[in-house]
């Protein structure tokens, strides 16, 4: 990888000679003057993912983050300590983290202080000797500033979403970069401790549940844990006066449920809002009888009319609302996404349609199970160009194949859900409903907290499809309908 000539080190203790002439020759002599032996080299800036190649980094596996965060929301100043435990997947001299904006104080690795340089959105840290392959290490990383709002590809806004009194973290695909260093692609999964500091009154919530919460000197602290595996894009602050409720799932191994409702937000929306997330143990009983046990320790939901936010987006046991958005329909389809995207994560962005495909066809297959249209009605009216109202609506689903993607700008666009939802209502009728809910189910434990592309998925199903013949009537619904150009012929 370059590196801008002129990016400072930071500085270090006084270097004896030898050391000075190690890092004049930093390409070779860097490594050799460790005293470790270990003949380590640089670990990737990126792992090549198709719409997003410089996100992520290569050498290492995030095992867990601990970010401490203290946050105001009157002069919008993030402080941060990020303590990074990770193992080298190779002899490392250097590694690189993802981190976009603010401002670094210092870094060590195993306690001794690192050296490091900003290229960009890469953080290049060097530690003080080689770390072997197969080692585990820490890293911590101290920052602070004023983190940043990014504008996707595809126009939408997401990393810190401020507000006078609020603020909201989201991550996908690259907006988890604008508050914690870390290896940020959905790849590269842990596990997290989050511990939020903010001025006394406020709340702060993040994935998981509450280890933690103490008041002094006029700040609260609130400490989540979220132990199971987390892909960063799924990672969460929010920060702000909410109205919190707890509840508890059915069933003898029902889990604790929390929701977070802005308190600003006009009675009647408020009302039906608080109506509609009373819903969610019965969501989730619906969601188990259908995908398989819930694959974490809570659930929830946080509505927010405050910070901008303008779509729902499904963080880890916490799916996040715009106050337009916090209906039945849309709760199901971010409910829906802690089986599929959350714990059966993509292991690039080119397998989205995995995510987005499960949870529209979990709207769809909601409404047939509670009286509304079946889910081969829905498929029938796309299909015919009957759905919307609206031709130019109609004709979007078939712009592109869902798992082939022309750009980064279109991994969020309609043939990614809708298409997507169709090829999995294809799967059901060509292996019918018990081998179909069989697969379904199957999948999610197989993959449970695991990473999946879609070649993973077409095989898994094709696996388990029974016969010969099934399996080919599989591979024509792939040709035609998951990678094929265009409407299929024939429905």
């Amino acid at each position: 990888m370059n590196y801008r000539a002129t990016a400072p080190l930071t500085k270090g203790p006084r270097r004896t000679p030898l050391a000075l002439l190690c890092a004049a020759t930093l390409a070779t002599a860097l490594t050799a003057c460790t005293g470790g032996g270990v003949q380590g080299t640089s670990g990737a800036a990126g792992v090549r993912d198709p719409y997003f190649p410089k996100l992520g980094n290569g050498g290492y596996d995030v095992r867990h983050y601990g970010l401490k965060l203290g946050y105001d929301p009157a002069s919008r100043h993030l402080t941060g300590t990020a303590e990074i435990t990770a193992r080298a997947a190779k002899n490392l001299s250097a590694f690189n983290l993802d981190l976009k904006g603010l401002d670094v104080r210092s870094v060590t690795v195993e306690g001794r202080k690192a050296r490091f340089q900003r290229a960009g959105d890469e953080l290049t840290v060097r530690p003080h000797d080689d770390l072997d392959r197969g080692e585990t290490f820490r890293v911590t990383v101290r920052y602070s500033g004023t983190p940043r709002t990014i504008t996707d590809a595809d126009g939408s806004e997401e990393g810190w979403l401020p507000a006078d009194d609020s603020a909201l973290a989201t991550g996908q695909p690259t907006g988890s970069t604008a508050w914690f260093p870390g290896n940020h692609h959905p790849s590269d999964k842990a596990s997290y401790d989050i511990e939020v500091t903010v001025p006394k009154g406020l709340k702060a919530l993040s994935n998981g549940e509450l280890t933690r919460q103490t008041t002094s000197g006029g700040r609260t602290t609130f400490a989540w844990r979220n132990a199971e595996p987390m892909a960063s894009y799924l990672a969460t602050v929010v920060v702000g006066d909410y109205d919190l409720k707890t509840s508890t799932t059915p069933g003898r191994h029902g889990v604790p449920v929390l929701t977070a409702i802005d308190p600003t937000l006009p009675k009647k929306q408020y009302d039906r809002t608080e109506k509609v997330l009373a819903d969610i143990p019965d969501i989730m009983e619906w969601a188990e009888t259908n995908f398989g046990a819930y694959p974490f320790s809570s659930t929830g939901a946080v509505v927010d009319g405050r910070s901008g936010l303008d779509y729902a987006l499904e963080t880890q046991t916490k799916p996040l609302f715009p106050v337009g958005q916090a209906d039945t329909t849309t709760l199901v389809h971010e409910l829906a996404h802690q089986w599929f995207g959350n714990s059966v994560t993509p292991k690039t962005w080119q397998d989205m349609w995995l995510n987005e495909g499960f949870a529209t066809f979990a709207e769809w297959l909601y409404e047939e199970d509670n009286g509304g249209d079946t889910v081969e009605e829905t498929v029938d009216a796309l299909y015919d160009g009957e759905l919307y109202e609206s031709e130019e609506a109609n004709e979007a689903v078939w712009a592109f194949p869902p798992a082939k993607q022309p750009d980064a700008a279109s991994i969020s666009d309609d043939p990614v859900y809708e298409r997507g939802a169709m090829v999995i209502q294809k799967i059901r009728e060509t292996v019918g409903d018990d081998a179909f809910y069989e697969i379904v189910q199957g999948w999610t434990e197989t993959y449970r907290h695991r990473n999946a592309s879609t070649k993973d998925f077409t095989a898994y199903v094709e696996k388990h499809a029974g016969d010969d013949e099934t399996r080919a009537e599989l591979r024509g619904v792939w040709s035609d309908w998951l990678y094929g150009e265009g409407k299929p012929d024939e429905r």
